[in-house]
């Protein structure tokens, strides 16, 4: 099969609030990025119009292919494919599984099609990672015909973790733990490249604490609030979604910078970044027994690659088992060797998407030349 010529593509990469688009050089040799921002997305439309005007104004190669990134493709997709009006009709069935998520994704797509006409798009999924699990991980303890509509542990952040695999390359170990910590959190095991287990469930609500969403809480919450407080799925869903997390228990913010700025007076923000920090230690510490070990530890995402003093609180109440920061190798206070590494990589989701995109279109239209 011939490989076909290097591809300029667009990664559209469109979270809840959020689009970041890149424009990417990919070939069999590498990939290259010559453009990337960050807007926000409260309008689909004016997002896409402002990316065809910045790539016109800018002179970069017009895009030859678009890359989408999709949180949850449901139980019928769950690997990257090429869109067409089949899969777009998967999604729009699969959006009660990321209600969140999946419209304004879906959004992005039509009006991509618009302003790019002619144009090859590919969906990648952030569950496409996870697709694998073993049923041990994967099956929820609740009645199993209910697991004939889908309803399993899915696990997200499957775009990032897959671009640290990539990144470890040789490196790469048996048994890895990748904390992809942001507004969105979630820490998966990976054993020899392979998620084996992973802290968000059926949706991206699930898991440790996140800016607003909850993570995981005890069901009986959600019974009391409907059965005493008269709450509808939709007024459960803005609690769990939307007030709850970092914000919900600071009653100030949802961004961990606003809340070390706070927390030298604000008791509130001190208890939102301690609660965090326990809380994706614990989810660590179970990754760590699902691996029976692990080698490596990687914090990814915009807390995870930025946030010093949050991976120090983390990592100094695992140094019992071996985790230590940096170069050092030795617990200070037991004298007791370090066995596992600890480091920051950058998360490449809108590169993961290009090459997806890249080596769909190879594999599926070796003859194509836009």
């Amino acid at each position: 099969m011939d490989v076909p010529p290097e591809l300029c593509v667009l990664a559209l990469n469109s979270g809840s609030s959020t689009l970041k688009c890149g424009l990417y050089r990919v070939g069999a040799s590498g990939t290259e990025a010559l453009f990337s921002e960050t807007m926000p997305l409260p309008d689909g439309c004016e997002a896409v119009v402002h990316i065809a005007t910045r790539l016109a104004d800018s002179k970069l190669p017009a895009p030859e292919a678009i890359g989408h990134r999709i949180v949850h493709g449901g139980p019928k997709l769950r690997r990257h494919c090429i869109i067409d009006d089949e899969v777009l009709a998967q999604l729009d069935a699969a959006t009660a599984f990321a209600p969140l998520h999946i419209p304004p994704a879906l959004s992005v797509i039509r009006l991509a099609r618009e302003h790019f006409p002619g144009l090859p798009q590919v969906a990648c999924f952030d569950t496409t990672f996870h697709a694998e699990l073993p049923d041990v991980a994967r099956i929820l303890p609740i009645p199993r015909e209910l697991l004939a509509e889908g309803i399993q542990r899915y696990g997200f952040h499957g775009l990032s973790c897959e671009s640290i695999v990539r990144q470890l390359g040789r490196d790469l170990p048996s048994r890895l733990i990748i904390a992809h910590l942001g507004n969105g959190a979630s820490v998966t095991a990976v054993r020899c490249g392979k998620s084996v287990d992973t802290s968000m469930g059926l949706t991206p609500s699930g898991g440790v604490i996140m800016g607003t969403r909850s993570g995981d809480l005890d069901p009986g919450v959600l019974v009391y609030l409907a059965r005493e407080k008269k709450f509808d799925a939709a007024r459960l869903e803005q609690l769990v979604d939307h007030r709850s997390g970092l914000l919900g228990i600071s009653g100030l913010a949802s961004d961990m910078r606003r809340l070390h700025e706070a927390a030298p007076s604000n008791a509130d923000a001190r208890l939102a970044i301690e609660m965090f920090c326990y809380c994706v230690r614990k989810q660590i510490a179970a990754m760590i027994a699902a691996l029976e070990g692990v080698d490596i530890i990687i914090f990814t995402g915009g807390i995870g690659e930025n946030d010093a003093a949050v991976r120090a609180d983390i990592c100094d109440g695992l140094s019992w088992i071996g985790v230590g920061l940096g170069e050092m190798r030795v617990d200070p206070r037991s004298h007791a060797a370090l066995c596992c590494a600890v480091r920051v990589l950058p998360s490449q989701e809108d590169e993961q998407i290009a090459r997806h995109t890249w080596s769909l279109l190879r594999d599926a239209f070796p003859d194509y030349h836009p």
